[in-house]
């Protein structure tokens, strides 16, 4: 699959709509944003900002391939800036909503125009992304492979543009911009080992190479950043990869990877169903024997972010796989779809084994900004914390959870018709949306061979 497959489009109306909404419900924001006016007057010399540390990059992919890039550094908090990089920690820390808006409208995005395959959109024959470790392009690559903040040097055009873009349901909120001059080290990146192998390679696919880091620990979020910033790919294919694709792709990339470790392995044997909750989102997971197929449906609720009107029904949508996997792009639960998965199969190789998968994803008017993908991601991984049945589990920052606390069912029929007790959707509605929930009815008995 080509990463331009990745993309999804909304109605700009429904976008805007989205952004009205989530401004709306977070006033908090608007004075986080006049303390960063402050700190960001603080930290100006002149025209540059010293001391800056980017701990993560953006590319956009407005005007593709001529796109916005970005240096993202927090202002006036410096010496945390670790704490601003989106990953699993924000799960683990019991991050709210208004507590991911603060981070991401606390970085800076020092933003320049590049195209995605040569440093700059005013020469077509200067050299390939590939080619370039120096100027803008080159400054946010090797923050990119960096594995710690950076310190830079930035000098600006104008002042920052405070507004908020609530983001979507991949990437992560932004908030301030401002147009980049230029950009400089202050100091020589930390990269690891592993990292310069697979830049070093010039006949490494890309595909190769993400599957490569993920085997040497690196996450999702690392990997991500890196393609983004053109650092992966034989060398003729490299180039900058935006955002909001790169996430997408790299969780599709690394399933794939699991997926072909576990289609060998014996199947479970016994029918399970596993729960969480974060961020306004609800989440069953129902495992069953047999062999590896999965299905994500989503219902959203009106009057939530993203089915705004209150007077709608619950938005439904579904998308789904067998054992051989996908060869097109989903586009109903679009990049949700792939990082579910992701956390599903990371579950089924830890234990050496495989199921067939419905997961179930409740979006209520409590989830009221997109945080981006990340949070279905962690909800999913973390879903598995404990023991099917057990009340014991603990959520984020040691709050309650609802993990585990449906346990064993009999059969999958039984476990989904139990869990649609839970849901704001009718069981009929859902059979009507789900392939596995329609077709899959069988007993356990019947699962009695596994695979």
């Amino acid at each position: 699959m080509r990463l331009d497959d990745y993309i999804e489009e909304l109605e700009p109306d429904e976008e805007a709509e989205r952004r009205r909404l989530a401004k709306e419900k977070s006033y908090a924001i608007t004075d986080h944003l006049e303390d960063f006016e402050r700190n960001f007057e603080q930290s100006l010399s002149g025209d540059t900002l010293v001391g800056s540390t980017a701990p993560s990059i953006f590319v956009g992919r407005s005007n593709y391939p001529d796109i916005p890039i970005g240096l993202l550094s927090p202002v006036g908090d410096e010496d945390r800036a670790e704490e601003y990089v989106t990953d699993g920690a924000w799960y683990q820390q019991g991050y709210a909503i208004d507590d991911v808006l603060q981070r991401r409208t606390g970085l800076l995005n020092s933003s320049k125009s590049a195209n995605v395959d040569s440093p700059s959109i005013a020469s077509r024959l200067a050299p390939s992304v590939d080619d370039v470790w120096d100027g803008f392009v080159g400054v946010q690559r090797e923050v990119a492979i960096s594995d710690r903040p950076v310190d830079l040097e930035i000098g600006l055009d104008d002042t920052p543009d405070l507004g908020l873009d609530a983001g979507t349901d991949v990437a992560t909120p932004r908030g301030p911009r401002a147009n980049a001059r230029n950009a400089d080290l202050r100091e020589n990146p930390h990269v690891p080992r592993a990292v310069k192998k697979t830049l070093e390679d010039d006949d490494w696919q890309a595909q190769g190479a993400m599957t490569y880091l993920y085997r040497r620990g690196f996450d999702v979020y690392e990997i991500n950043s890196i393609l983004s910033a053109g650092a992966l790919g034989e060398t003729k294919q490299r180039r900058l990869v935006p955002t909001r694709w790169s996430i997408t792709a790299v969780d599709d990339t690394v399933g794939q990877f699991v997926r072909g470790g576990i289609r060998t392995n014996p199947s479970i044997n016994e029918v399970q169903v596993w729960a969480n909750e974060y961020m306004g989102n609800r989440y069953w997971i129902v495992l069953a024997p047999g062999r590896w197929e999965f299905e994500l449906v989503e219902m959203k609720a009106p009057g939530s972010i993203w089915n705004p009107d209150p007077h709608d029904a619950v938005w439904m949508a579904s998308a789904s796989e067998g054992y051989e996997g996908r060869t097109s792009y989903v586009e109903e639960t679009a990049g949700a779809y792939y990082a579910a998965r992701l956390g599903v199969l990371e579950h089924l190789e830890s234990i050496g084994r495989q199921a067939k998968c419905l997961v179930l994803r409740e979006v209520s008017d409590d989830y009221w900004a997109p945080v981006g993908v990340w949070q279905v991601r962690e909800s999913v991984r973390n879903a598995f914390e404990g023991a099917p049945g057990s009340a014991d589990a603990n959520g984020p920052d040691g709050r309650e959870s609802i993990a585990g606390e449906y346990g064993e069912a009999e059969t999958f029929h039984d476990a989904v018709a139990h869990v649609a007790q839970q849901l704001p959707v009718s069981y009929q509605r859902l059979r009507r949306k789900s392939e596995l929930a329609a077709g899959l009815q069988s007993s356990l008995d019947a699962f009695s061979s596994g695979t």
